[in-house]
């Protein structure tokens, strides 16, 4: 068996059945005869961000299915470094299989040599220096990006490995990853901080939805009545429906957040890495800090972590309540009135917001399309994500989302045109879903060509585009420049393109038209086309941005 076609087999073990990719690479023959679907998108970037958003909505469906994307040597692994950049930063596994040149020219500069150059933004990068290799280093990328903290890796194949002939059989098992408990020591003096405390807070992150343990977050939630913020990348983690759900915190957040983060003496962080990041929220000084995370590096990093439990979400979470339970079996920390303080707090929030939310001005409000957007969706059926900028900022503290993984939420690294990639990816992961992205016309303009992919290849999205005719986010440090050469003015006819593409479309000026326009949309992606809505928004730059 050639090295291409034991690459080709490993992958279908391991339960691949689509990979992106960009020629040209003989990797992509050998994928196709061996029965998996090649998806060839318009940029490599984008095929980085649609492995990104598969992996991203199989983990948090309980699915062990990973993103993969295939590229070719020298220009396309280094138009893919943005992408994989941005899943190092938000943790995301996925498997990169770059081409090579010869094996014995790879440490000649100037020859790019994907291993080396891809170090810093992959969990673990290898060159395949043979092919009777192949099944130990396929084995170990897929064990690395199942265990402990997430993340892309990548094995660069140069193409005379790929054609080397191995005459033995190919005997390939894939690995079982590893799922760690915490040290009982450090769960038991974390409880005991628990219960002594006035007023504990919640802090869940992403690893909260890849582990699967939103059940037990609730159970131990509504034990000790504790309210409960999500991150950004963690939102969907926790029902934000449920009592005692204050909403996602980022670079904009709920009021009821910040309310909460101020009060609170104690917070308890799971499954996130605590990086203060500027599209994070920043924990006030003066907290006790619990923080429970599969990885070592995330403890005493950019917090000091007063209670450090190193272990998996779902198995900690199970532990703490196990032992809450042990240490006093009817728990109470004087938190009755909880969940109508938090009642309250949003109640008073949202009547603030409701004028924009509500608003019938022309051209539109941007909230009052997010708003009408999310009450027209079955949210529970749906999966959403945003853009960079302006999108993120607006959607993000009113949307409420119900379910896990029915949102994709993201920060650290921020590139304009993540989301198109990513919803394509989502969809293609669960395709009973209804795909929503969210985005403004900077990021479409970057990735905007890459609708022609989601319609050649049947991948029926719903694209949202808000239109100001201007980079809005940018407006306030970049005022003098604009007033004096339209430095942020942007034009562009975005649901004329997108109909040349071969999307459904339609441009939409009026409030009265939102939800009709939503309908028709959500009516095109049914009959397995994609549909892209443009509305004419104001240049809005008011956000919701209590705490930071």
């Amino acid at each position: 068996m050639k090295g291409a076609a034991m690459i080709a087999e490993a992958l279908k073990r391991e339960g691949v059945d689509i990979v992106f990719c960009f020629p040209q690479n003989p990797l992509i023959d050998a994928i196709a005869d061996a029965g998996i679907r090649p998806i060839v998108c318009r940029q490599e970037r984008v095929g980085v961000n649609m492995a990104d958003g598969y992996s991203r909505t199989a983990k948090a469906h309980g699915d062990d299915r990973i993103g993969v994307f295939v590229m070719q040597y020298g220009p396309g692994a280094e138009n893919s470094y943005p992408g994989v950049a941005q899943a190092f930063a938000n943790g995301i596994p996925m498997l990169l299989l770059p081409g090579a040149s010869d094996l014995r020219r790879l440490d000649t500069l100037p020859n790019f040599w994907a291993s080396r150059n891809f170090a810093g933004v992959t969990k673990w990068a290898a060159t395949v220096p043979a092919a009777d290799r192949i099944g130990h280093l396929m084995r170990r990328a897929f064990y690395e990006m199942r265990t402990g903290r997430p993340g892309p890796v990548l094995l660069e194949v140069p193409h005379e490995v790929m054609a080397q002939n191995v005459d033995e059989p190919f005997d390939y098992v894939p690995a079982k990853s590893a799922r760690t408990l915490a040290d009982p020591d450090d769960v038991r003096e974390a409880v005991t901080v628990l219960l002594r405390a006035e007023a504990p807070l919640i802090h869940a992150g992403q690893g909260v939805l890849f582990s699967q343990a939103t059940s037990e977050l609730v159970e131990l939630a509504e034990l000790l009545q504790i309210p409960v913020m999500t991150t950004l990348p963690g939102k969907s983690g926790f029902p934000e429906d449920h009592p005692l759900a204050l909403g996602s915190g980022g670079s904009t957040t709920t009021g009821a957040v910040a309310h909460f983060m101020r009060k609170a003496d104690v917070v308890l962080s799971i499954g996130s890495s605590l990086t203060r990041t500027s599209f994070g929220i920043t924990i006030p000084p003066g907290k006790i800090i619990i923080q429970a995370t599969n990885n070592e590096w995330d403890l005493n990093r950019d917090y000091r972590t007063d209670y450090g439990i190193l272990g998996d979400a779902k198995l900690v979470l199970r532990q703490l309540i196990d032992e809450i339970r042990r240490q006093s079996p009817s728990p109470t920390i004087g938190q009755d009135g909880v969940a109508a303080e938090v009642k309250a707090v949003k109640s008073a929030w949202l009547q603030e917001w409701m004028p924009k939310l509500t608003s019938k001005d022309v051209p539109l409000s941007p909230y009052r399309v997010i708003w009408d957007l999310m009450h027209t969706v079955d949210r529970r059926n749906t999966i959403v994500t945003h853009d960079s900028g302006g999108p993120r900022n607006q959607i993000t503290p009113f949307w409420e989302s119900l379910v896990p993984g029915s949102y994709i939420g993201w920060g650290k690294s921020t590139q304009l045109g993540f989301g198109l990639g990513a919803i394509m990816g989502a969809k293609l992961a669960a395709p009973d879903k209804l795909c929503i992205n969210l985005m403004g016309d900077a990021a479409i303009g970057m990735v905007g060509m890459d609708i022609e992919t989601a319609a050649r290849a049947r991948i029926p999205i719903l694209t949202v585009v808000l239109n100001n005719g201007t980079m809005a986010a940018e407006i306030h440090s970049t005022a003098i420049a604009d007033e004096k050469y339209d430095a942020l003015t942007q034009t562009g006819d975005y649901g004329a393109v997108a109909r040349a593409l071969g999307a459904a479309c339609e441009r939409v000026t009026t409030p009265d038209q939102i939800v009709p326009a939503i309908e028709r949309g959500i009516d095109a992606t049914r009959s397995g086309t994609p549909a892209l809505l443009e509305f004419i928004t104001t240049q809005e730059t008011a956000v919701s941005a209590p705490i930071r």
